[in-house]
């Protein structure tokens, strides 16, 4: 597939800064008013797209988009996990400022405060439709769920007018849909149970039962069998209900796709979380085998087909030209993740993370560096860009887009409108001045073209997934312009750089013992 793009400056500087309406409301006239749309993988690495260096998978359509719009080599989530990348991708605020947002189990209650300004909820109040289809994995209801009636709080009470979702993660329990808040297609006479600690009498699980499993587990997944493949936690009936793995790409496209020819006449944002490729990894017989590289590679084959699929229906229904996308991941790549499935052994040549180092759940540069794509047809002009950018950055750009104005001061994020667009030149195309990342509620700090990650004790490789994890008894200071593999550690060679960006991180943190910490350089 290619896209179109017009290259005229003139039209990239005066059409993508958004005109007020004459009424003045701060928002912008519909003509003004692109649809946003965030596509965002599961897992997916730095390494894992053409645009980024892989040759050994085909990725044609997010390629397309790379070549097409703008694509950022220092584009970051702001977690090495899941669930506090989806948090601080939707609030903009550090995930590390609330320290509920880690990886949640499939009961854990909302973690967003239904009083926050969210996306979805900026752009509702600026006249969008907003709806959001694919993983949630940021907490349902206030505690004990009872998913046989409505559950709320959850999307729908942060901002987004249409919701269809699973509860968490392909792997965890309930395997199942939820439309607005409803269990889909859940029989009364056959009730939903979910327990995270103990198991439903008679119920089988992949521990005591493996013969039936089709999928073997590795660690961690051996509880409840749903279609053949054990879970984290338990669950007992709603049998109509639950979700078809092989079938689930195609369930969400459908759906994504379903809302955009719904919403065409009005401005629309749409947040299309797909689940490729975390583990479980069941692509469609039509895609098994396509990559070489086993469930993995199929899969993230199978995501790019979507994507693919969903921009065809933008361009069949007259909207990629007024249609801003950012393509993105919620944290770095990670091979065996809790199954056998050939991940590791049919990798071949492929560098999942590509030149960096570490993955998900790591403080090195591959837990949180993603591929991250501008992209708006006819709008934004071809490019790289090595502008430093989060995803914590997006809501008050977007604010800025369509005429909100100023967000609240309380936020993280930056406005990096012109970065996003490509509209900026000279000292514009640095992004931000630096950002903390974080792993697991680990916290490092990039600043410039450096990377300083604290002392941690820990093992320095988490064994079951065998990712070194950026633990060490000291500093550790890297030049990422010279050294993106994160190979030489210069905090003994440059002590004021190191001491620099230690005063720097403690205040953002907002640690007390700053005089300790400094006294340690010394």
């Amino acid at each position: 597939m290619k896209f179109s793009v017009i290259l005229l400056c003139a039209l990239v500087l005066t059409a993508c800064d958004p005109a007020p309406d004459t009424e003045g409301s701060g928002t912008m006239t519909r003509s003004a008013q692109p649809n946003i749309v965030f596509i965002y993988l599961d897992d997916l690495g730095y390494g894992d797209v053409g645009a980024y260096g892989a040759t050994a998978l085909a990725t044609p359509h997010m390629d397309a988009l790379a070549a097409g719009g703008r694509r950022f080599t220092n584009g970051y989530a702001a977690s090495a996990t899941c669930t506090p990348s989806r948090y601080a991708l939707l609030t903009g605020v550090y995930p590390w400022r609330n320290r509920e947002a880690r990886i949640l189990p499939g009961t854990a209650p909302l973690i967003i405060d239904t009083n926050r300004l969210t996306v979805p909820r900026m752009l509702q109040r600026n006249g969008y439709h907003t709806g959001v289809v694919g993983k949630w994995h940021l907490g349902l209801g206030t505690g004990n769920v009872n998913w046989n009636t409505l559950v709320s709080p959850g999307p729908n009470e942060v901002g987004f007018d249409y919701s269809y979702i699973m509860a968490a993660t392909q792997d965890r329990v309930p395997t199942v849909y939820l439309e607005n808040g409803q269990v889909v297609g859940l029989d009364p006479a056959d009730p939903i149970e979910v327990d995270y600690e103990n198991n439903f009498p008679g119920e089988p699980t992949g521990k005591d039962n493996p013969e039936l499993t089709t999928m073997k587990w590795h660690h961690g997944h051996n509880n409840s069998i749903v279609n053949g493949i054990p879970r984290i936690g338990f669950m007992k009936g709603g049998q109509a209900a639950r979700w078809s793995d092989i079938d689930m790409a195609d369930h969400f496209l459908e759906r994504a796709q379903a809302y955009v020819r719904a919403h065409r006449e009005e401005p629309f944002f749409l947040y299309y979380a797909l689940q490729q490729p975390h583990v479980p990894r069941t692509p469609h017989p039509r895609f098994v085998g396509k990559s070489g590289m086993g469930p993995r590679g199929d899969v993230i084959v199978e995501a790019d087909w979507a994507i693919g699929a969903f921009i065809g229906t933008l361009r069949e229904e007259g909207l990629l030209e007024n249609t801003l996308i950012v393509l993105s991941s919620d944290n770095g790549p990670v091979l065996n993740d809790g199954y056998y499935d050939q991940a590791v052994e049919l990798v071949g040549d492929h560098q999942p993370a590509g030149p960096l180092r570490g993955g998900k759940y790591s403080l090195y540069e591959a837990g949180t560096r993603v591929p991250f794509i501008t992209y708006w047809e006819g709008r934004i002009a071809p490019g790289v860009s090595d502008a430093l950018v989060s995803q914590l950055d997006l809501l008050p750009s977007l604010a800025a887009l369509v005429g909100a104005g100023a967000v609240s001061d309380t936020i993280d994020g930056q406005n990096l409108l012109s970065t996003f667009l490509g509209t900026d030149s000279g000292q514009g195309n640095q992004g931000r001045d630096h950002l903390v990342l974080e792993a697991t509620s680990r916290t490092a700090l990039r600043s410039g073209s450096w990377l300083m990650i604290p002392p941690y004790p820990g093992p320095a490789v988490q064994s079951q997934v065998n990712i070194e994890l950026g633990n060490a008894p000291e500093y550790q200071l890297y030049d990422l312009s010279e050294d993106i593999g994160q190979q030489r550690n210069l905090a003994a060679e440059h002590p004021e750089k190191l001491r620099e960006m230690v005063q720097t991180y403690h205040q953002i943190r907002g640690v007390e013992a700053v005089e300790t910490e400094l006294l340690r350089l010394e």
